[in-house]
C-alpha cells in the first residue's frame, strides 16, 4: 500500500497544537499532530448531510442567510450551496488560516472549489465571536467545529456546546431558524441542553461513507417563531 505523505503543517491559534495535511495518491486527510485523523476526502458523507439537510429546510425563504462554523475540507459548504438558490448568502467562519489556505490550494477541487462561489463570504476567526455579536441574523447555523460537544483539538471550542453558547446560537437565528450540529459521537446530554435553551431538537445518525462508514451524529434544532 502506498504510504501517506506529509504535505503541510499549520498552527491552531491559541497555542492549541498543530494540524497536518497528508496525501496518498489523490486522497487527502487532516489530522492532529500526535493525534487522530479528523477528516478525509474519502469519507465525508456526514459533512455532506449536514449542509444539504439543514439548508434544504430554509432554501425556499427569501434571501436565506447561513452561517457555517468550521470550513473543514469544504464539503459542508459545497453541499449547502448545492441546495441554496442564487439569492442566498453563506458566511463561513474558519479559525485556522492554514485550513483556508489548503482549501484554496490542493483540497479545493475535491469539494468543487466552493470558496470561489460568489454567494460565500469568508471570515477568518472564531465563529463564537459572530454568535456573541449578531442577533436574528441567520436562517441556519451549521456547526462542525472540533469533534462535537466534546472538544478534541481546542478546549475553547467547548463553549459553543454549553448552555451559554447554545443560547447565543438561538439568539443569532431568525424565527424558525435551524441550528445543525455535527458530532463524531452521540451525546444524550447535549440533546437536553438544546431543548433547555428552547430548541425543538433531535439527533440523527449519519454514515461517514456510504453504508459502511463510521456512524456520526447530527442534531437538527429548530428555533421557535
Amino acid at each position: 500500500m502506498i504510504p501517506w505523505k506529509l504535505i503541510d503543517t499549520t498552527q491552531i491559534p491559541g497555542n492549541a497544537g498543530e494540524l497536518q495535511l497528508h496525501q496518498r495518491n489523490t486522497e487527502f486527510s487532516i489530522s492532529i499532530v500526535g493525534g487522530p485523523v479528523l477528516m478525509s476526502t474519502r469519507a465525508h458523507g456526514s459533512e455532506d448531510a449536514l449542509g444539504e439537510l439543514a439548508c434544504s429546510k430554509i432554501a425556499g425563504r427569501a434571501r436565506p442567510r447561513v452561517l457555517i462554523g468550521g470550513l473543514g475540507m469544504g464539503f459542508t459548504l459545497a453541499a449547502a450551496l448545492s441546495v441554496l438558490g442564487t439569492n442566498a448568502e453563506v458566511v463561513v467562519a474558519e479559525l485556522v488560516p492554514g485550513v483556508v489556505r489548503w482549501n484554496q490550494g490542493p483540497l479545493g477541487e475535491h469539494a468543487g472549489h466552493p470558496l470561489r462561489d460568489e454567494r460565500v463570504t469568508l471570515r477568518e476567526g472564531d465563529v463564537a465571536k459572530l454568535l456573541k455579536t449578531e442577533r436574528k441574523a441567520y436562517d441556519a447555523i451549521l456547526l462542525d467545529v472540533d469533534n462535537g460537544p466534546e472538544g478534541l483539538t481546542r478546549k475553547k471550542n467547548n463553549w459553543l456546546y454549553t448552555i451559554d453558547g447554545l443560547t447565543a446560537s438561538y439568539a443569532a437565528l431568525r424565527p424558525e431558524g435551524i441550528l445543525a450540529v455535527w458530532s463524531a459521537c452521540p451525546d444524550n446530554n447535549f440533546t437536553g441542553y438544546l431543548r433547555k435553551v428552547g430548541f425543538k431538537a433531535k439527533p440523527m445518525p449519519v454514515r461517514a461513507h456510504g453504508d459502511k462508514g463510521e456512524i456520526h451524529t447530527i442534531w437538527f434544532a429548530e428555533r421557535g417563531p
